[in-house]
């Protein structure tokens, strides 16, 4: 008795494809990967950190330009 994968063969095949068309097709697996899904919701609580912290220095930049040309 042979056991087989559960997980269906994933080869890459390269294929001509026009510029600028992507396709992303999902694939439904019985238990999600929580290792993947975890980076990415780690990777955009990054983003939105590094976001909220540059307008709050651009706002500060901003801020001290005005006190600036007030006091000539």
């Amino acid at each position: 008795m042979f056991m087989r994968n559960k997980r269906p063969n994933r080869r890459r095949t390269t294929t001509p494809r026009q510029e600028g068309k992507i396709v992303v097709r999902g694939v439904q697996r019985d238990r999600p990967d929580l290792r993947k899904l975890s980076r990415a919701v780690i990777a955009m609580a990054q983003a939105e950190a590094e976001r909220d912290a540059q307008a709050q220095h651009e706002r500060k930049g901003v801020k001290r330009r005005r006190e600036d040309t007030d006091d000539e």
